[in-house]
């Protein structure tokens, strides 16, 4: 059990720190923080503000962070380039260690932000990460090869036999700003392995189920919350009454973290499909026709078109990937980066839903793969099995109880 700080027992103080080079990274603190009793704690969140502006009724203070560009962060990640240097990372822990000094927290509680495994160790204050569990370094399963022009040379069998062979070397070199700094300040080295590198922490809180992604002997203090869940609040589109309903309807949404310009070639391998298809864009214009059988805007609530919808195609990321399976609709996920490849790798294995890699996506596969989950009723099945589990996790509950027990 963690101590609470005795300065102020009354209203613990809870500090969300969030990476913000992708939403989901803060989505989940802020979904997090909402679930907690505001009279309860005196709660922070610490983020760059580029994603606040989806977030305008938060009814805690935010403390305004650095982090890097979105756009940098997916480059380094299509390019296999590390996401932080040494020098990011450590001017990470003095912004971390400064907004810890001004608010002493009594938990800190990250998603992403790795410094954190330096900054809270040398402040004294206990730590937990929030991650997905296929990141967990008691994970069984290979590690996916993401979108890599090897994959398109030697075919996906060829590429990942190669990168099994090598992962360890990369993984260890991805790892190593991370354990330079906490070195330099006379913090033991987490080892090679990228997988504790991005999960270290007092205490682990996956947002996922154990159902999905299994995890061999884990320690106690890794936990499972279940999906964190979350959509704009915005109205539906004028056309969304006018949807005809002899058809199933496939929601195409590639998300911040997905390959944009394959939401073109995804509409045209549809257009000639027994489908109505309704696509987000995300504001970004589209160059060629919209075709007759589908319905665009620039953004939609996530939940109710995937409520709607018979198949929801995405980047492949959990954020996206829950908000279907919560709904008992199959995905199918045009990955790119590790991230989406580890991802629908446990959904592909659970049988609700198929992996397109983006390299390698052609109209063709597009049109073969969405027939196949639509017309053989087991991707349908499982996912409604998803649904049920899910259920099982609700994380507005399991976090505040895991949150009181710990500052018990």
């Amino acid at each position: 059990m963690m101590n609470a700080n005795q300065e102020h027992p009354a209203r613990p103080r809870i500090l969300f720190v969030a990476e913000a080079v992708t939403l989901a990274h803060v989505m989940r603190p802020i979904q997090l923080a909402r679930s907690l009793d505001a009279a309860r704690f005196d709660i922070r969140l610490a983020c760059h503000p580029r994603y606040l502006k989806l977030f305008p009724d938060l009814a805690f203070e935010h403390i305004g962070i650095d982090s890097i560009a979105s756009e940098m962060f997916m480059r380094a990640l299509a390019k296999g380039q590390r996401v932080y240097s040494a020098q990011q990372l450590e001017r990470y822990v003095e912004e971390d260690l400064s907004v810890i000094e001004a608010f002493k927290p009594d938990l800190v509680i990250g998603d992403f932000r790795l410094s954190l495994a330096v900054s809270a160790p040398l402040a004294g204050v206990p730590y937990c990460t929030v991650t997905n569990a296929y990141w967990s370094p008691y994970a069984s399963g290979c590690t996916p090869i993401p979108e890599h022009p090897l994959a398109g040379l030697l075919g996906a069998g060829a590429a990942q036999h190669l990168f099994d062979w090598v992962r360890p070397l990369i993984f260890a070199w991805h790892a190593r700003p991370l354990n330079q700094i906490r070195r330099r300040h006379g913090l033991p080295s987490l080892g090679h392995n990228l997988r504790r590198s991005y999960t270290w922490a007092d205490h682990v809180l996956y947002a996922d189920i154990p159902e999905l992604t299994e995890l061999h002997n884990p320690p106690a203090n890794h936990h499972f919350l279940g999906p964190v869940l979350w959509s704009p609040s915005i109205p539906l589109p004028p056309w969304w009454e006018e949807l005809p309903g002899e058809r199933p309807i496939v929601y195409l949404n590639l998300g911040s973290s997905g390959r944009h310009d394959l939401l073109p070639l995804a509409l045209e391998a549809l257009s000639d499909q027994d489908v109505t298809v309704i696509a987000a864009t995300l504001g970004r214009p589209l160059d060629t026709p919209v075709p007759d059988n589908a319905f665009l805007v620039d953004y939609l609530p996530g939940d109710a078109a995937a409520a709607r919808a018979s198949l929801v195609i995405c980047n492949g990321g959990s954020p996206a990937t829950q908000q279907a399976l919560a709904m008992g609709v199959p995905v199918m996920g045009i990955a790119s980066n590790m991230d989406q490849h580890m991802n629908m790798a446990s959904i592909e294995r659970f049988g609700a839903g198929r992996l397109l890699r983006s390299e390698q996506v052609t109209r063709q596969s597009v049109k073969d793969a969405v027939s196949a989950t639509l017309e053989q009723a087991g991707y349908k099945a499982q996912a409604v099995q998803v649904k049920a589990l899910y259920q099982r996790y609700p994380v507005s509950e399991l976090f505040p109880a895991l949150i009181e027990d710990l500052l018990a």
